[in-house]
């Protein structure tokens, strides 16, 4: 469980000033530099890659997210966006292109995404919760109904590829 130190420090004003733009760009250049076996984030929260292709753009995107892996292997991924008012790209490219890639501890999956409803999301508060302990604070900040989706493994992991 996560400490409450943990959770009021990342739920304070000036982390969430500064952690969204800070986080993922440190996240995403440990990860390349130890070929996926690393991210700093994980030293906090379980967290993985997201590879998903721009909706408009049809470019690959990666994506470091806090997620919480059940025992079917199935993730779940919170689309808070640190409590922004906005959506994250991702959750959106997911909803144009459901297919995506997750890279965890350098294994890499191909999955497929369905976002959850309503109801789905009261079923697996206790879920969410592991995967983003701040979800409460996060949606009260937001003001928006954040999305979440479950990732279903398609196919079996794959092994980095070496250069």
């Amino acid at each position: 469980m996560t400490h409450s130190l943990l959770v009021r420090l990342a739920t304070s004003r000036a982390v969430l000033r500064v952690a969204p733009h800070v986080l993922p760009r440190c996240d995403l250049f440990i990860h390349r530099l130890t070929r996926g076996r690393l991210l700093p984030s994980r030293l906090v929260l379980d967290t993985i890659v997201l590879g998903t292709i721009g909706h408009r753009s049809g470019t690959p995107r990666a994506t470091p997210l806090a997620a919480h892996r059940a025992a079917d292997g199935t993730w779940l991924v919170v689309g808070s966006n640190f409590g922004r008012p906005a959506h994250p790209a991702w959750s959106t490219n997911l909803l144009h292109h459901p297919h995506a890639t997750v890279t965890a501890r350098g294994r890499s999956w191909q999955v497929g995404a369905r976002q959850l409803t309503a109801r789905e999301k009261e079923q697996q508060r206790d879920r969410i919760l592991l995967a983003l302990p701040f979800y409460d604070t996060y949606a009260a900040r937001a003001g928006r109904d954040i999305r979440v989706f479950c990732l279903t493994p398609v196919a079996a992991p794959r092994a980095p590829r070496e250069p």
